[in-house]
This record gives C-alpha cells, structure tokens and sequence, in this order.
C-alpha cells in the first residue's frame, strides 16, 4: 500500500508515431522532463493519456515502459477504466507486474450504470485487484458521477485509497473533502488545473494537472507555496497555470483541443511527437504556430516569477 499521496501528480500524454505505435524515444524524454520538475506521481492511460483510444497491446507496453525507466522513483498510477470487466482486471495485472503503485478507475462507460449497478460492480471488481485504487470522477466522459452514499461505502474498502474529481464542481469536491475525512490515509486530488489552488483551499491534496506535462515546476509550485502558508506565492503561481490554460487549450473548437494544444507545446520543445489516436489529429500549421508564440509568452510570464 502506498502512503496519502499529496502534491502533483501530471496525467501524462502518451507520445505517439501513428495509430499503434508508441513514440519511445519521445516518452523517454517526456517522463525525465516531467520528473525533473519534482512531481509526486504520474499517472498514465487516463483522458489526456488517450487511455481509451489505444489498444490493448499499446497500453500494456506503455505501462511495461513507463514503469521501468520510472523505476520507483514517484508512485506510478495506471488507468484501468474499460468498458469490458475482464480488461479492466488485464491491465491491472500487467501495472501490478510491472511494478505499479496504484491503480485508477473511472466508471465504466457508454451505457450509464445506476448507483446500485456501480457499487456492485466495485463490489466485483476490488477482490480482483492486486493493487489499491483511486476512484475517478469525470462525468462529463462517462455520464456517470459517484454519489456520496457511494463514497461512504467506498471508504469502507481498506484497497480503495483515493478519489480524483474532475466534475469542476467546487461544492461536490468540499463535501467529498468532508467525507474522506474518516479515512485519513485517503488523497483527494482534483483534475480541472484552474480550480487546482481553490482545492487545496477546500481540503484538497494536490493536482492531476495535464499542463504539468509542459511546465512541472510551475504546479508543484503551487502546491509547496500554499503548504508553506505563502498564499500570495501560491496565488500568483495560480495565475501563471490560468494562462497555460488560456494559452494552449482553448486553440480550436473541439474538447480535443486540450490534448492537442499538450502535444503540439511538447513537439515544439522537441520532446515527443503529437501525433493523436483518431478520430482525432494534430494541429496543422496555422494552429502550430500559434503554439510556438504562447510558448514564447510562457516562457516571459514563467521568467518574471523565478
């Protein structure tokens, strides 16, 4: 069992050459640039990862990979949302193999599962686990939240140690921060970045922040400065990701435009490729160089605050 986990924990893109081809050289680069920057974990094959695009062998290469050059160095969480109970358990058993901490768990998708429905199917899936879990809240993606009654049956499970919340809903985060309270050993993480200082404000313990795959330092200065009481630092930090999210989200129509906006800012740093799972694909040229000129800002707004 791994202690409470607090502080950034970066969903990590994962690098691509084409449809099923991982870009190793590229996620070599990436895990020693996003390490670098003093994070506290990572977590791979959720929603900026693409999780659900890639293909089974893909995953499990990723997990092989992402595991041995981590080589014990932060705790490493590994998606194992699925449609399909038996691939949840498969990739499961290849983190655990491979020497993950910890395992994370969306529920599942397509089809929306009552309450009742998702707890027994908790109820099934647990004992199968060789691994503790992080429960995933992202029901914008699988249109299904956990309720509190949920949560409080969740807290009773010694393997469930964690809950990461990317409703953006400040008062469901609260009143989970309230719940989790009987269990002190359980890390509460938000997902959306711009609401990253306002959770640590709301009993939070840290960030799973896809712009950390960018700028690391940035967020884990965040998170040091608001433990250290320095709540202006910590507030001007917050600023800085606010315009990461303005600089490279935003570039486009689409919900895809997130995981672009991270890929294309890596590729112009050269470390990784940006190639997407489809249906979804890089930015083209216009939008490429619209990235290369809010990394210049960046790199102007990250300076005046060192």
């Amino acid at each position: 069992m791994i202690s409470r986990l607090t502080g950034i924990v970066p969903p990590l893109i994962t690098p691509l050459l084409d449809r099923d081809t991982l870009d190793v050289a590229g996620l070599e680069r990436l895990l020693e640039h996003v390490l670098s920057g003093g994070v506290n974990g990572l977590f791979i094959l959720g929603t900026t990862g693409e999780g659900p695009s890639l293909s089974y062998r893909l995953r499990l290469e990723l997990i092989e990979r992402v595991c041995c050059q981590v080589a014990g160095r932060v705790p490493v969480l590994v998606g194992i949302t699925d449609t399909a109970f038996v691939e949840s358990v498969r990739v499961a058993n290849c983190a655990a193999a491979s020497g993950a901490s910890a395992l994370v768990l969306a529920p599942p998708y397509y089809l929306p599962e009552a309450q009742p429905e998702l707890q027994e199917y908790l109820d099934h899936l647990v004992p199968e686990l060789a691994l503790p879990l992080f429960l995933y809240n992202m029901p914008a993606l699988t249109k299904v939240h956990f309720e509190f009654d949920t949560i409080r049956r969740a807290l009773q499970e010694p393997r469930i140690i964690g809950f990461k919340d990317s409703s953006g809903d400040l008062d469901y985060f609260q009143s989970v921060a309230e719940l989790i309270k009987a269990r002190p050993d359980w890390s509460l993480l938000i997902g959306p970045e711009e609401k990253l200082l306002a959770s640590l404000q709301r009993g939070g313990h840290g960030g799973v922040s896809g712009g950390a795959n960018l700028f690391p330092r940035l967020y884990v200065k965040v998170v040091t400065a608001y433990q250290a009481g320095d709540l202006a630092g910590a507030a001007a930090w917050q600023q800085v990701i606010q315009q990461v999210s303005d600089s490279f989200y935003r570039i486009g129509k689409y919900s895809s435009s997130i995981i672009k906006g991270i890929k294309c800012a890596l590729a112009c740093q050269g470390i990784c490729d940006d190639f997407l799972a489809e249906p979804f694909h890089r930015f083209r040229a216009p939008e490429r160089e619209l990235v290369q000129l809010r990394l210049q800002e960046m790199a102007t707004a990250l300076g005046r605050l060192n």
